[in-house]
């Protein structure tokens, strides 16, 4: 009961920046029935994941059942996708930020440093 009424609320809460925004009402019924049926297709997740013996939802699993609705699997799909990007950027700039404060040079300073001391052994 406790999840059911914290989906309501946030659909409430969704419906109303909607409605300020594209200055539009919805009455308690449609926000009642939105509720009802985000809260049964979330079930639908929940058996898909447990059918597939898994105790997580992936976007693969999200994708499967907007399939039916080929302008909303399209939309998923490109969310999908800017997320996995934005992901792998963040991933980077951390990668580029800890080989940095590493080693205080980099990669082509290295080879600089390399190349100067072994210069220097030669001689």
């Amino acid at each position: 009961q406790r999840l059911k009424a914290a989906v309501h609320y946030t659909v409430g809460c969704l419906c109303q920046d909607v409605a300020e925004d594209k200055d539009v009402q919805f009455s308690k019924q449609t926000i009642a029935a939105i509720s009802e049926i985000t809260f049964r297709q979330c079930g639908y997740f929940l058996i898909l994941c447990r059918h597939a013996k898994r105790s997580t939802v992936t976007t693969e699993d999200v994708k499967l059942l907007a399939r039916r609705s080929s302008s909303l699997l399209k939309y998923i799909t490109q969310k999908s996708e800017e997320i996995v990007s934005s992901n792998m950027e963040q991933k980077e700039k951390k990668k580029k930020k800890s080989s940095a404060d590493k080693g205080g040079r980099t990669s082509g300073e290295r080879e600089a440093v390399v190349t100067e001391s072994e210069d220097s052994n030669m001689a």
